[in-house]
């Protein structure tokens, strides 16, 4: 068993296509802005995050579009450099909504929402000096 990806049920799918895409960073795998499914990939490493119209899937499962309240998930992208990552992506129109901050002796963490209220996760991990 190999997992290919999370994927994300959003409602407005072209809002959220753009914000992986040009405030993250990610790399879309078909440029489909408008859906109804893209895949994002990080530069380096083989996980992947994708988006899925809500509609369309609730359309496949035969059960109501319902709005989703509260967190529902958490997305974590670690970085090399996690004050530039979170300056780069502040100033292409993300609010942080905590740090960059320590999180434990070796992480350090900022907390952002993507625009259908998704938890992101920015992570920067430290080397320990013994």
């Amino acid at each position: 068993m190999e997992l290919a990806q999370v994927r994300l049920l959003v409602s407005d799918f072209a809002t959220c296509y753009r914000f992986y895409a040009d405030v993250l960073g990610l790399k879309p795998q078909s440029g489909a802005t408008e859906g109804p499914y893209e895949k994002f990939s990080p530069t380096t490493g083989s996980a992947g995050i994708a988006l899925q119209d809500r509609a369309t899937m609730a359309g496949l499962l035969g059960e109501v579009n319902d709005t989703v309240t509260g967190h529902r998930s958490l997305v974590v992208l670690r970085v090399d450099d996690l004050d530039t990552y979170c300056d780069r992506v502040a100033s292409r129109g993300a609010t942080l909504l905590h740090g960059p901050a320590p999180m434990t002796p070796r992480l350090r963490v900022a907390h952002l929402k993507d625009p259908e209220g998704n938890l992101v996760e920015l992570q920067e991990w430290q080397l320990l000096h013994v």
